[in-house]
């Protein structure tokens, strides 16, 4: 086959895939879209550009994305150089004041770059925290009982902020950082800021960009990802102890985001270039969506 076979080939492939994106675009075109963002993705310059690109088509297309992010990698590395030694417990960091502190620092540099990212891609984007206009208020979260110091648990979201950032279109970028009854500043879970986040705006679906390219029946067989399952299969899932460790919270955040009116939620790799789109816009998807009830033949 000559060259110009071959470009002739790759060119067709490129025009079913757009248009088989077509009923996707127009299914969640003007919803909202939360997309957590952190883990690994966030070390590698060039998957952190492309993941930004990706929520940009989103936006130009006629999506209202709204990104939570983390950083808690990023926190790890400066806690350490400050000399004090991380701890947490069931996943969560132990955060005494100085490392309140640190992290604030840390989280507001990251947020401030993921904007600056945007801002290069021609699209306009604003970084808040939930202390701005107290859009996310907390109460201490406590461990089995164990005080772990400020680390919030999520009571409210304010989303007047948000709201009035995406109808003046801007891309609100938010920092989990969240504020107490006492004006004390709190480090919330960046899974628990989202999870929040999409239920008070409403939002069509949440994603969480993870470490792992999503859930298995077997997490030692790759074979075994499940694309889609629903709440009660989640559940299921929880209480036969078939899932652990950090993916054990996040599936929780997936069954609490939908009893709660969000849509759908996706677990996917974020460090598989493009992920968003590949799951938002072909028909095969490559994470686990999770869905309130099954999917149906022709269901988007």
């Amino acid at each position: 086959m000559t060259n110009n076979g071959l470009n002739m080939e790759q060119v067709m492939l490129q025009a079913q895939t757009l248009i088989e994106a077509i009923p996707f675009i127009q299914k969640f075109r003007g919803k909202k879209i939360v997309v957590k963002y952190g883990g690994s993705a966030m070390l590698d310059d060039n998957l952190k550009y492309n993941v930004i690109r990706d929520v940009a088509l989103l936006k130009l297309i006629g999506l209202q994305p709204i990104i939570v992010h983390g950083g808690g990698k990023e926190i790890t590395k400066w806690v350490q150089l400050s000399g004090k030694e991380p701890q947490f417990v069931n996943g969560l960091r132990v955060t005494d004041a100085e490392t309140m502190e640190i992290a604030e620092m840390v989280l507001s540099k990251v947020n401030k770059s993921l904007v600056l990212m945007m801002e290069q891609l021609g699209l306009k984007a604003v970084g808040i925290s939930g202390k701005d206009a107290g859009m996310m208020t907390c109460t201490k979260k406590y461990v089995d009982g164990k005080d772990i110091g400020f680390v919030g648990e999520v009571t409210k979201v304010n989303s007047y902020i948000i709201d009035t950032l995406l109808n003046n279109d801007l891309i609100p970028v938010i920092c989990p950082i969240g504020i107490g009854e006492d004006f004390q500043s709190y480090n919330i879970n960046a899974d628990d800021a989202a999870c929040a986040v999409a239920t008070a705006i409403g939002a069509e679906k949440l994603v969480f960009l993870t470490d792992i390219e999503g859930v298995f029946e077997d997490p030692m067989d790759k074979s075994t990802l499940i694309s889609a399952m629903t709440v009660d299969e989640a559940e299921t899932f929880i209480q036969k102890g078939v899932v652990g460790g950090g993916m054990l919270p996040k599936l929780q955040n997936c069954i609490d985001a939908i009893n709660n009116g969000v849509s759908r939620v996706h677990v996917l790799d974020g460090r598989l270039e493009h992920c968003l789109l590949l799951e938002f816009f072909t028909n095969k998807g490559i994470g686990t969506a999770i869905l309130k009830e099954p999917l149906f033949d022709g269901d988007l």
